[in-house]
């Protein structure tokens, strides 16, 4: 019955999310990294579709035969796919259509949940939820994305600041030199790539129990960050170079005051509130610039219990790798986590925008250095 619970509650969500856009609003896509609102409905549907019905019942028709193609999203094993950047070339089939889509789905998984007993189905249910969750939070990046980059920066609702928090602890902790246990160890739900508990040595370290704020960053700028190569690493320096960035995404310089962009309209910024939207190669200059660094995804696990946390996703200086034992799952499931651990960097907590429940001091995000376009935010250490 909780599953079933769940089940509604989640997928309402995402819908309860979407009623605030327009019928226009659904189908645009902005850049290749930021999918259209009517694929994230359509994808997580498809989910659902494929890896339970299709799975519990041989003879299940689908809603449509062509939907395998265009909404699987990288899942190799499941067949040949729309690329990434013909997202938004896709008016056709139309937003109705998939919100029907949706309701045959959600019918068909409501008729059999409570019936299925087969504990490899109900976990493949149980990822499905939490994949759906993750698509929440890439609906709320990817509109305001989209809104963003609209010449009239229209708001999306009032009631969606959700880069107006401020820290509310100003202390730093300090954690003795040791060895220390990493990865899921507790019950619930996680993903394969926090599995593999293991022991690492860290040294003595200080991490601040608070967030870089956007005067903080202020500060960076007018002291000339963006122009001084010796703060940046060498490939963020080229980048920063080759797309003229200057400021953290969706700031705008207006009669010399500093704007942001935010679902709830153009605001001026709010110097105490946590900075967002940077990237790693950003929060790397500024953390030399400060004379600290970023923490290793380690330490920020072994301090995470004594840590406010959950404003923004923290980048770490670690690389995206496998932990010790780390196996791959067989067939589509598997392609979830293990294939993307190259070229990525981890970030650690959750963010304003990140669905309840759906967050863990174990859980591993992780992103290019130059993605910004998600809520992120800078943690020092020293």
């Amino acid at each position: 019955m909780q599953l079933k619970e769940n089940y509604k509650k989640i997928r309402t969500a995402t819908i309860a999310f979407c009623n605030h856009l327009e019928i226009e609003d659904f189908a645009i896509q902005v850049a290749k990294f930021a999918s259209p609102a009517k694929w994230h409905l359509a994808h997580t549907t498809w989910f659902f579709e494929t890896f339970i019905l299709k799975e519990i019942d041989k003879n299940y028709l689908e809603f449509d035969a062509n939907f395998n193609y265009l909404f699987n999203s990288y899942y190799n094993n499941v067949g040949s796919r729309v690329l990434q950047n013909n997202r938004g070339n896709m008016s056709r089939p139309s937003t109705n259509t998939i919100f029907e889509y949706r309701k045959h789905v959600d019918a068909k998984m409501l008729a059999v949940i409570d019936r299925i007993t087969d504990q490899k189905i109900i976990d493949l249910i149980v990822l499905g939820l939490q994949h759906e969750q993750q698509h929440q939070e890439l609906l709320v990046t990817d509109v305001k994305y989209m809104l963003g980059h609209n010449p009239l920066l229209p708001t999306f609702a009032d009631t969606y600041n959700l880069v107006a928090h401020k820290n509310t602890a100003h202390t730093s902790i300090k954690t003795a030199a040791g060895v220390y246990t990493i990865g899921h160890q507790e019950k619930g739900f996680c993903y394969d790539n926090e599995l593999g508990v293991h022991k690492v040595y860290v040294a003595d370290f200080e991490i601040d129990n608070y967030l870089v704020t956007n005067r903080d960053f202020i500060d960076f700028i007018e002291a000339g960050g963006y122009t001084d190569f010796n703060l940046w690493l060498d490939e963020g320096w080229s980048w920063i170079q080759d797309q003229k960035i200057n400021a953290p995404m969706y700031w705008h310089k207006i009669n010399n005051q500093w704007h942001y962009y935010t679902l709830a309209g153009l605001q001026k910024i709010d110097l105490d509130a946590v900075l967002c939207h940077i990237s790693y190669f950003e929060a790397n200059a500024f953390a030399t610039f400060k004379n600290k660094r970023l923490p290793t995804e380690f330490e920020w696990e072994i301090a995470a219990k004594k840590l406010d946390w959950g404003l923004r996703w923290e980048w770490t200086n670690s690389a995206y790798l496998p932990y010790p034992g780390f196996v791959t799952a067989n067939g589509a499931v598997g392609e979830y986590n293990g294939k993307f651990m190259s070229n990525k960097m981890v970030l650690r907590g959750a963010s304003t925008a990140t669905s309840a429940n759906h967050s863990r001091h174990t859980y591993r995000n992780f992103f290019s250095a130059t993605d910004r376009w998600q809520f992120t935010g800078i943690r020092l250490v020293k």
